[in-house]
């Protein structure tokens, strides 16, 4: 009998799938950084157009990584505590310190 995903194994390939991406990346740190920032702030650091920037936010948080508060006609975004905790859990689970097999895979 095949065995469903965990919970935390659903969870920790959405923080990695939104974090797959250089500019996501890069968002994550200029946010840790200083705290919150306007998107408006963040578009100043990157070379891409305004909707790919807002296509990456929306998906860090979609994954709940970052969190947004609307004041019209701006969107301030931060790290989402709680869930940047979790995801570091995970993480840390994920890539513990385990012995891993090593086979060989040229083997026909």
């Amino acid at each position: 009998m095949k065995t469903p995903y965990t919970d935390e194994q659903v969870k920790l390939a959405r923080f990695a799938k939104a974090m797959g991406n250089p500019a996501r990346i890069k968002i994550l740190e200029i946010l840790s950084e200083r705290g919150c920032c306007y998107s408006g702030n963040i578009a100043d650091e990157f070379p891409i157009a305004l909707s790919t920037l807002s296509q990456h936010l929306k998906e860090l948080k979609s994954s709940g990584l970052i969190q947004g508060e609307i004041n019209p006609p701006f969107i301030k975004y931060c790290i989402n505590q709680e869930n940047w905790k979790h995801a570091k859990f995970l993480f840390d689970i994920f890539l513990a310190d385990k012995s891993v097999k090593t086979i060989n895979c040229n083997a026909g």
